[in-house]
């Protein structure tokens, strides 16, 4: 090859090598639905903001935000790259099913109980006059299986500190650090900040009375583009408006038995792939625009701990279905995420609103199984604030052999 075209393919390299850290540098790629700057460190007006339930909290337990609140990860730390998002958790990380081998009649669990109320036939539970940061081993193990089996389990009256929110989620599994959402402090990695008034006034998350759909204000599912998706999520909430800011939670075991048998027998053992909520720049093509991170998992998994199946999918990360043409895919994944989002006798909505004043409430839920939707009806007129902690599950598989919930429990399907 002649100098000259060696000298112009090095310019070349380098004009591109230029492009890409210019991109980067911009701003870390943020949620796919916001284009403003990302701020990082701490928030210092925030702190004075913050709801007084939630200061409280903080105060009885130690946690530090003389700093500022909330804490987002410095820039440097934030990937900007899709491969350095795919690196870091690429890895097989080795999990213990909790609830596999507990005692299947909670009797270490219950007993502790003043009342355990089922909220419907089949999906959501309550747990009353036990607080969390008492819970044993075996309570725990026991909860775990609860959470499976019901899907939700809520527990009102809590005052939960940060710190044994994040102790119980690495009982459960390998607790997810997301590198961009923000958390308490640089010392709570894993701790991440629920807080809608933030969220809307630092990413532009656009929440109003005719626009009551976006962020958490959907019907999803967490961090379903993981190797290792979600298992059982902890959301602690220690602020609450006294009307509205309700979650619904829709049941993957119900809605896979929503299905037909020939419909079912048609999905089973096929994969999809699902996307992750933020996207990041391709360092092979960088021109082509922002790319998410992808996986590939079945679309109706197997539970470790039931043994049940569920339906894996949620309108909002799940892309395509794998070997379909694309508006095969479409048309089927339209259909699927309609039988979780139409069917209210698979849905539970609770109210967050404790019974003793200064005190917050729990929801503990398998992320595996369900999808859930935070109504913005309360429109930012009263502070909702809380943490959540999630705890990494298995590898998804689908067992052939498994049975649908209603199956193994001997229930009608007419």
């Amino acid at each position: 090859m002649a100098p000259a075209a060696t000298s112009q393919k090095i310019s070349e390299k380098d004009d591109l090598d230029a492009t890409i850290k210019k991109l980067a540098s911009l701003k870390p790629i943020g949620h796919s639905s916001y284009t403003g700057e990302i701020k990082s460190g701490y928030s210092g007006s925030w702190a004075e903001k913050l709801p007084e339930t939630t200061k409280a909290r903080y105060a009885r337990h130690g946690v530090d935000i003389s700093k500022g609140y909330p804490y987002v990860p410095e820039v440097d730390k934030i990937p900007k790259f899709v491969n350095e998002a795919y690196a870091i958790r690429n890895e097989v990380y080795p999990y213990v099913e909790r609830g596999a081998k507990a005692d299947p009649e909670k009797k270490a669990l219950f007993g502790a109980a003043k009342e355990v109320i089922n909220l419907t036939k089949h999906l959501g539970t309550e747990i009353v006059g036990l607080q969390l940061s008492d819970l044993n081993d075996q309570q725990k193990d026991e909860l775990a299986l609860l959470v499976a089996e019901r899907v939700v389990v809520f527990f009102r009256d809590q005052d939960l500190s940060p710190q044994k929110q994040l102790e119980l989620g690495h009982y459960w599994g390998q607790v997810e650090v997301h590198p961009q959402v923000p958390r308490i402090s640089e010392e709570f990695n894993g701790v991440s900040v629920i807080w809608q008034d933030y969220y809307r006034a630092k990413y532009g998350l656009h929440l109003s009375f005719k626009k009551a759909i976006g962020g958490n204000a959907q019907w999803h599912t967490d961090l379903v583009h993981e190797l290792q998706p979600a298992g059982i999520t902890h959301l602690h909430n220690d602020a609450i408006p006294s009307v509205g800011g309700d979650t619904l939670w829709a049941s993957g075991y119900a809605a896979y038995d929503k299905l037909s048998p020939a419909f079912q027998k048609f999905l089973d053992g096929k994969t999809a792939i699902y996307r992750s909520a933020h996207q990041y720049v391709d360092p092979e093509n960088p021109l082509k625009g922002p790319k998410y991170v992808e996986r590939e998992h079945p679309i109706v998994r197997t539970h470790p701990a039931t043994g049940w199946k569920f339906l894996f999918v949620n309108r909002s990360m799940t892309v395509r279905i794998v070997g379909l043409e694309p508006e095969e895919s479409k048309t089927i994944l339209e259909y699927l995420f309609s039988v979780y989002e139409k069917n209210l006798d698979i849905q539970v909505r609770f109210n967050w609103r404790p019974t003793k004043e200064g005190l917050g409430t729990s929801a503990i839920w398998d992320n595996r199984a369900s999808q859930h939707f935070a109504v913005w009806d309360h429109e930012g007129k009263e502070n909702r604030h809380g943490t959540r902690v999630t705890s990494l599950a298995e590898i998804p598989f689908f067992d052939e052999n498994s049975k649908s919930q209603r199956e193994a429990l001997g229930l009608s399907l007419d």
